[in-house]
């Protein structure tokens, strides 16, 4: 929690959420172990709170603890404040319903790290411009309320697959790491969460949107690469010619590409 923000939401596997209107929370949070907080000043807090929640995420600020904010939206009346307090601390903001790249720009200017949540359909119709926005660390999808928009189901994996691929090429394109997969509300369902987590883990997805503090060190389990893909990894880089040409290992073509992928596997095990 005290790597900077850009560095620490790039590096992120879980980003777990606690309401701003429940400060006594973010303490436990915290000790939950996830890579990330997201004090959550927009779903869910009601209207009545929104301004005590944000006074609750400037005190955590203000005390030296850090923190993705995920703010409201600017169309509401609460958008300014959060923004202020956002300059104020220097935090990360997680934007949701992202769709207006030059939004993320003018938090950029002012400072600010960028988490899009890409959840509306044309959010993910921008989704390459979105990331591609100066200041943008990293995407995060919000598959929930975009299953709503569609009228969906969310855990319908085949009715979210493009809108998923969607946000990992426009990840690729822009050079950031894998985005963030929206949440699993099965909240005691472990099986479901590392189930979830191993799909989009297939698409190129690289972290998870967690929304208690269990599904944490599950999130953590399943982002890591499985004993035989270290052992794939290790063989190949092993085998792999000094000089960099292309050769094989056990019938397989090894090129750059192939090692790219292997270290990548390697870097992604000592992190674990």
């Amino acid at each position: 929690m005290t790597a900077h923000p850009s560095d620490a939401i790039r590096a992120a596997r879980s980003l777990l959420f606690v309401p701003g209107d429940r400060p006594d929370r973010f303490a436990k949070a915290v000790a939950a172990g996830p890579d990330l907080v997201v004090i959550d000043l927009e779903d869910a807090v009601g209207a009545a709170d929104k301004d005590a929640a944000r006074e609750n995420a400037r005190a955590w600020l203000a005390a030296g603890e850090t923190a993705v904010v995920r703010i409201n939206g600017s169309r509401t009346s609460w958008y300014e404040a959060d923004l202020d307090m956002m300059c104020e601390h220097g935090t990360a903001a997680m934007v949701p319903k992202a769709e207006d790249p030059a939004l993320l720009e003018r938090l950029a200017r002012s400072g600010i790290s960028v988490v899009p949540l890409v959840e509306t359909a044309c959010g993910v119709s921008n989704a390459r411009e979105l990331a591609m926005a100066d200041g943008v660390q990293r995407l995060a999808f919000g598959s929930i309320d975009l299953a709503a928009e569609l009228g969906v189901d969310p855990t319908d994996r085949q009715a979210l697959l493009v809108a998923r691929s969607a946000l990992v090429l426009a990840s690729a394109a822009a050079r950031l790491p894998g985005p963030v997969d929206g949440v699993t509300t099965a909240l005691t369902d472990r099986r479901q969460l590392v189930d979830d987590v191993t799909h989009a883990r297939t698409l190129g997805f690289t972290a998870k949107l967690c929304v208690h503090p269990s599904q944490v060190a599950a999130v953590h389990d399943a982002t890591a690469p499985s004993a035989d893909e270290v052992a794939w990894a290790q063989t190949i880089l092993t085998a792999a010619d000094p000089a960099g040409s292309a050769t094989t290992v056990d019938g397989e073509m090894v090129d750059a590409p192939v090692l790219s992928r292997a270290q990548r596997i390697i870097d992604q095990t000592a992190r674990a």
